[in-house]
């Protein structure tokens, strides 16, 4: 699979990249990697750092990996690699033959501690997690040493091998680095480097009880591999010391160089992966790939295309600072993209009934009707047209508005590729006043233009031939917070947006709709973009998600500018 290629600006880390090929740092070469932890699915904050990662290996002619960081069995399956593995390729991307486990390298890394434990750089401490904040001290007070910082390298290296075995107690000891506990950076503090957990595997089962931190696995994965410019968000930008105190003493030429880009903070909507797995857990949507999640798999069943979201990541650009990121960018890139490419469509999602009182009954017409009104090379499609129609229920009104254009007692409404129609009676419910049936007259002759006599009609919508209307469901998809800014308050949850979700039973789709492809995507004529369901679908009984409405329903771009 190539990688996509686009044309992207220069940005602060292409910058260092150019710099140091400039200087022939690394022999020239460029090696990234996409490192998620398998603990959840991916979202559109990783797409950005994918699409970077990737995009600059494309640019530099590097290589860019695909590694698991699994150091933390808590949490961590395969169905999560998988779903990683499927989400990186659907964004487009291919990673050859490097996709790599922190798990693959849990004997060398052990191996790495043993050595930090013989140059004196680590030492096996006995305070519990308590006890360790406590020495910690705070951000204007140094910390106090551990009373077993300084046992003897002999001491350390046999009860590091202890832990190994397993002869100690979850919690009961860790290994730890002896940097600092005066520093400024609460990180080199004596950091933790490995705890007893005994917790089985995804990959090595039982095989260990102790377990490398993060901070520590993720730099000498990174120099295992070979990478040059590890990309990571700005919450790394304190470890940053860190990882380069690591890899100083383990790695002696060809250390990677970390550098922090700014994460995505996406308006009406979390992107902290604890609140994400808290959504799903407690039900709040149906599942990791509900159409309202900011989650790759989410957005794809929803109909989002990679291009639109490739897009996105290009239009926000790389920056060293915070910010967010209005959604309806995101939005505006998914309608352009759609606009291009999805095929016209016309779907009732509210049916009314309309009744041509002076067309012949049983006569069928085929209307053809372009696929695409910008596309001649898409085609067309035919389209029947009947006696009993079906148009949506706010396309009448009764008693309407001045500035209404639609169908109304007294007015004409032209039916979009067919015939000017004129109201002529409605039919109610007795017992609720409910409009059940509209009867109007057509005007033969304009079919295939306007009124001969050059009246002009204001309006027109779309319809499905009752006898042939395809029964589908629709389901509208909105925001799923009210606010713009739902992070930044620990209780979340309450400014869930309750209209997020409305499913709409029983609307009528044209007839070239009833077995459309799950994950086909159309413009439903003055509707919107949506895709068929994926995963609820059935042959006959299409299941439509809006993707996007034809226009920010909530605001527009220009004017949050």
């Amino acid at each position: 699979m190539e990688q996509p290629a686009a044309p992207l600006p220069n940005d602060f880390i292409r910058d260092i990249i150019d710099e140091d090929l400039k200087t022939g740092k690394n022999l020239g070469r460029v090696a990234t990697r996409f490192p998620p932890e398998p603990n959840g699915y991916i979202h559109i904050g990783h797409a950005k750092s994918v699409c970077l990662n990737f995009g600059l290996a494309g640019q530099y002619r590097g290589t860019c990996n695909l590694r698991m960081d699994d150091t933390d069995p808590l949490g961590e399956s395969m169905e999560f690699v998988e779903s990683i593995i499927r989400d990186v390729r659907w964004l487009g991307f291919d990673w050859g033959d490097r996709l790599f486990y922190a798990s693959d390298y849990f004997e060398k890394l052990y191996a790495f501690a043993v050595e930090l434990i013989k140059k004196g750089d680590a030492y096996v401490c006995d305070l519990n997690a308590d006890e360790m904040r406590e020495h910690r001290g705070t951000f204007t007070e140094p910390g106090k040493a551990s009373p077993y910082r300084n046992r003897s390298i002999d001491e350390n290296l046999d009860l590091f091998a202890r832990m190994r075995r397993g002869e100690f107690a979850d919690g009961s000891r860790t290994l730890r680095a002896k940097i600092d506990m005066g520093s400024a950076n609460i990180v080199m503090r004596d950091p933790v480097l490995y705890r007893i957990k005994r917790e089985p595997h995804y990959r090595t089962g039982n095989a260990w009880v102790i377990y490398p931190m993060y901070d520590f696995a993720h730099c000498l994965s990174d120099a295992l591999e070979g990478i040059t410019h590890s990309i990571c968000t700005l919450e790394f930008e304190n470890n940053r010391p860190l990882y380069d105190w690591i890899v100083a003493r383990l790695i002696e030429k060809d250390r990677p160089r970390q550098i922090e880009f700014a994460r995505l903070n996406l308006s009406y909507t979390v992107l902290s992966k604890r609140r994400l797995i808290e959504l799903v857990q407690k039900k709040y949507v149906s599942g990791w790939d509900d159409p309202r999640m900011p989650t790759v798999t989410g957005m794809r069943r929803r109909g989002y295309t990679p291009e639109a979201i490739r897009q996105f990541c290009q239009a926000i650009g790389v920056a060293k600072n915070d910010n967010l990121i209005d959604v309806a960018l995101l939005e505006h890139c998914v309608r352009e993209d759609l606009n291009e490419k999805a095929p016209r469509a016309m779907c009732v999602l509210r049916p009314l009934k309309i009744i041509l009182d002076d067309y012949p009954e049983g006569k069928v017409e085929q209307i053809q009707c372009a696929n695409h009104p910008q596309r001649p090379d898409m085609g067309t499609r035919r389209v029947p047209f009947s006696r009993e129609l079906y148009i949506e229920q706010d396309d009448f009104l009764e008693d309407p508005p001045k500035k209404y254009n639609r169908l109304a007692p007294g007015r004409e409404v032209r039916l979009r590729n067919a015939y000017i129609i004129k109201f002529e009676r409605l039919v109610k419910d007795e017992q609720s006043g409910r409009i059940i049936e509209i009867h109007c007259s057509h005007d033969p002759a304009t079919k295939d233009g306007p009124p001969a006599d050059g009246r002009k009609v204001q309006g027109v919508i779309h319809w499905v031939s009752a006898r042939h209307a395809v029964t589908a469901e629709v389901r509208i998809y909105d925001r799923l917070f009210r606010i713009a800014d739902p992070g930044s308050e620990e209780d979340f949850l309450k400014d869930l947006n309750p209209d997020s979700l409305e499913e709409l039973a029983g609307c009528q789709a044209e007839e070239s709709l009833r077995d459309s492809a799950p994950g086909s995507r159309y413009q439903f004529e003055r509707l919107g973009y949506f895709c068929v369901d994926e995963k609820d679908t059935k042959p006959g009984k299409p299941v439509f998600n809006r993707i996007v409405p034809l226009r920010d329903s909530w605001a527009k771009i220009s004017d949050k500018k």
